[in-house]
């Protein structure tokens, strides 16, 4: 199951922001996240907020989610008040959002328009099972406002794919590309999964090869991370498999880096690659630099204004509390100075623009990364501190060393 909540202070039952959020409002990128908490199996490492039909229980179902998460959205046009706010980026995640009827999800798009307006050029992405998604469903997406699609690969290998219990078979994310690209997406990502256990070196080469090859303009590539109470987990702790490697996983990481980048992707994230400016992913990028969210949904988080919140988990509860005109969040916390400027160094410092050296307050440490060949030299000279590849690798331990 999903693991648990984090604590925090108690939500007012209507929902109501500190006036510290609400400060500032409209001058920050403004974006939706849509969390759609369904899935037809749960993957062997998946962590995340999702059920299966056997765990979703009575009160909750795919066929009255779209009403359900609409009256949150009314709900967030109500708690923000009547400044101007049209929505940047909407992404819907899951679970997989694509169980839903396209409709659904068009519908949910609508409301956030009527409530908030979209602005120009605004960014509509959902994730999908490449199986999940006909040409049909893509266009009718398309038609409803949807620009970006981002398919769950994570390998190319069948043997790869088992041990992660996804239930594509390995041609299939090719395929779901060139129907999105049919449709009219101009956007398309991939996502891929390296450090499963049996995965060799060439079995990734292969991976990577079969998603540069499949023509999107967007991959992101993610270690595999072993969370506590997954099938996998126990699946490792019984010595069934074996623990993934952290220099295996380095090795990968600069494979995926050099063949991505000979096919003209450039890294933008540490973990993300695009073949344009305009192809990076801007809803992603505006939780890495700050922005206000609204995440709608069981167990969705939000962000306004240093003000950080997130939903009850259950959809059956999550819907109970908005049938009955309460708010469905759980708890908040309003974030400190200090809790800002760890997050802002955390995640930009990850990003290709890298962080202003005058904002870093150990200059000793920033030396000695400098020296190291973990801060490329060129950037340094104008006042940014910008990863290299060998950065790249060590960016957490440089970002603890930092704080």
């Amino acid at each position: 199951m999903p693991s648990t909540l984090p604590d925090g202070d108690p939500v007012p039952a209507s929902g109501r922001l500190p006036d510290s959020a609400l400060q500032g409002l409209g001058g920050r990128p403004f974006g939706f996240y849509v969390h759609v908490p369904f899935c037809v199996t749960r993957c062997g490492y998946c962590d995340f907020n999702t059920y299966t039909a056997s765990e979703l229980g009575p009160g909750a179902s795919h066929k009255d989610y779209a009403d359900t998460a609409i009256d949150e959205v009314r709900r967030a046009r109500a708690n923000l008040g009547d400044v101007d706010l049209p929505v940047e980026t909407v992404f819907f995640g899951g679970g997989t959002p694509t169980l839903l009827a396209a409709g659904d999800l068009v519908r949910i798009l609508g409301a956030i328009e009527e409530e908030f307006g979209l602005a120009a050029g605004v960014e509509v992405t959902t994730e999908a099972n490449p199986e999940s998604v006909d040409p049909a469903y893509l266009a009718e997406l398309r038609a409803g406002g949807f620009n970006r699609m981002s398919f769950g690969m994570q390998s190319a290998r069948e043997h790869v794919l088992q041990v992660l219990d996804r239930r594509h078979t390995p041609g299939r994310p090719a395929h779901a590309v060139r129907e999105a690209r049919e449709a009219g997406f101009d956007h398309v990502n991939l996502d891929l999964i390296y450090s499963t256990p049996g995965e060799s070196d060439d079995d990734w080469r292969a991976s990577l090869a079969a998603a540069i090859e499949a023509g999107p303009d967007h991959v992101s590539a993610y270690s595999l991370i072993v969370e506590d109470g997954t099938k996998l987990a126990a699946r490792i702790r019984r010595g069934e498999l074996p623990m993934p490697d952290d220099d295996v996983a380095a090795d990968r990481y600069l494979i995926a880096d050099a063949m991505l980048a000979e096919a003209g992707f450039e890294w933008y994230e540490v973990s993300n690659w695009a073949t344009s400016e305009a192809g990076r992913c801007r809803h992603n990028l505006l939780y890495w630099t700050g922005g206000d969210w609204w995440g709608v949904g069981p167990g969705a988080h939000s962000h306004v204004g240093g003000t950080r919140w997130w939903n009850v988990k259950h959809p059956a509860a999550y819907a109970q509390r908005l049938a009955a005109g309460t708010s469905p969040a759980h708890a908040r916390e309003v974030l400190t100075p200090e809790d800002r400027a760890v997050e802002r160094l955390m995640l930009e410092l990850r990003l290709v623009q890298g962080f202003p050296l005058k904002e870093l307050e150990r200059p000793p440490v920033v030396a000695r990364a400098l020296a190291d060949g973990l801060l490329e030299v060129e950037p340094f000279k104008e006042g940014r501190a910008v990863l290299t590849l060998r950065g790249r690798l060590l960016a957490d331990a440089l970002v603890r060393d930092l704080t």
